[in-house]
């Protein structure tokens, strides 16, 4: 797996949360951000990076506005652990940051604002505001996440791919994390067919991780968003990820889990979808591929197990792929080619194909070719097996 970078013990943020017992968690106020000074002070509370936003949102709470719970802040009503984030926000001055979003094609997307998406509010930590770079986040819906290893499989890489393409061609944002791998392919399946597709990332979406990734990012911006509840400047950390990854299941209507282990980062990401109450899908793989472990755990606890988008979007009661067939074909093949996909089980030797449907095996291969040209069918040492890009 891709070593994830460090946190030190100082940045690393305590649980969050109340003991058994004590009154509910706090929360936002209705109203919180309601006037152009609200918004300027939320700007400057989104850059205090807190060790725990329930802490913050107690004093909002108490408060009821964004700029009194500035003011709140910077006279230490936040108390000792607040600390940090009270040095961090202290002499920001609103302006000037709105000078360097806008730099950087950046803008901030303040909570009570008409971008601000609601379904955040379902968390028990919703952010203050979003950084966002590209189009609204308003009109990018519906959304369904799809996350997975980042030292992924083939054949994991091809059904993150088959799915953002048969997401975007329904009309569905795909959400991912920008990641390596599944994240990777599902971001470029949506970029296939010219759909938007957002990118939630870890650190500020000025300093993209990996940074391998920053070209398909800015394609992530300019077809879609690039998303973070951090600040430009903000570095990828390794807690940060499991943050991110409670942004990516609230922004969604349902989690589709491609390949991960036990214990990868997918699994968090199915854990925060299951807590807001969003169905939890899952691809299974070969039972003896360690990849495979944590979608089948997932099912054998009762994930929705799908093969495609077409299963996908008909559990989420979304409309089909338009022009794309139950099997995963593009409707507009002629007999030929449904009959060569058809006898395509494994991966076969063109003179068997040839052998199976009667022909000659020069009359199979451009038949071959142009169904590998159309992303249907692949080769892997001169045999030839469908893609597995379920639906896509």
């Amino acid at each position: 797996m891709e070593g994830s970078p460090t946190a030190s013990a100082e940045e690393a943020p305590p649980p969050l949360g109340d003991a058994p017992g004590e009154r509910p968690p706090p929360s936002w106020p209705r109203g919180f951000v309601r006037t152009g000074e609200d918004r300027r002070a939320a700007l400057v509370l989104a850059h205090g990076r807190w060790s725990g936003l329930q802490r913050l949102m107690a004093v909002a709470e108490r408060v009821g506005t964004a700029s009194a719970c500035l003011e709140a802040v910077a006279s230490g009503e936040a108390g000792e652990a607040g600390q940090a984030g009270r040095r961090r926000v202290a002499g920001l001055r609103p302006e000037e940051l709105e000078e360097r979003l806008s730099a950087l094609g950046t803008r901030f997307v303040a909570r009570d604002g008409p971008e601000y998406p609601p379904s955040l509010d379902d968390l028990h930590d919703p952010p203050i505001g979003l950084f966002v770079r590209g189009g609204s986040l308003a009109v990018l819906v519906p959304r369904v996440a799809v996350v997975g290893a980042r030292n992924c499989s083939v054949a994991g890489r091809e059904l993150a791919r088959g799915l953002g393409r048969g997401l975007g061609t329904a009309g569905v944002v795909l959400v991912s994390g920008g990641a390596r791998g599944i994240d990777t392919a599902g971001h470029r399946g949506a970029l296939d067919v010219g759909a938007p597709t957002i990118a939630v990332l870890g650190s500020g979406v000025d300093l993209p991780y990996p940074a391998s990734n920053r070209r398909l990012l800015d394609q992530v911006a300019e077809a879609g968003a690039v998303v973070s509840e951090y600040p430009p400047g903000v570095r990828a950390a390794a807690f940060r990820f499991p943050a991110r990854n409670r942004i990516v299941a609230a922004l969604s209507l349902g989690v589709v889990v491609v390949e991960g282990t036990r214990r990868s980062g997918s699994m968090i990401s199915a854990d925060h979808a299951l807590d807001l109450g969003r169905p939890v899908f899952a691809l299974p793989g070969p039972v003896t591929s360690e990849l495979a472990e944590g979608p089948l755990n997932l099912i054998r606890s009762g994930a929705t197990m799908i093969r495609g988008t077409d299963d996908l979007l008909e559990d989420l009661g979304l409309h089909p792929a338009m022009g794309v067939t139950a099997t995963g074909a593009p409707g507009g093949l002629g007999p030929v080619e449904r009959a060569v996909l058809g006898s395509l089980a494994g991966l076969t030797l063109p003179e068997e194909v040839a052998r199976a449907l009667g022909v000659t095996p020069v009359e199979i291969l451009p038949t071959l070719l142009r169904l590998e040209l159309a992303g249907l069918v692949r080769s892997v040492g001169g045999r030839y097996e469908r893609r597995l890009v379920g639906a896509g």
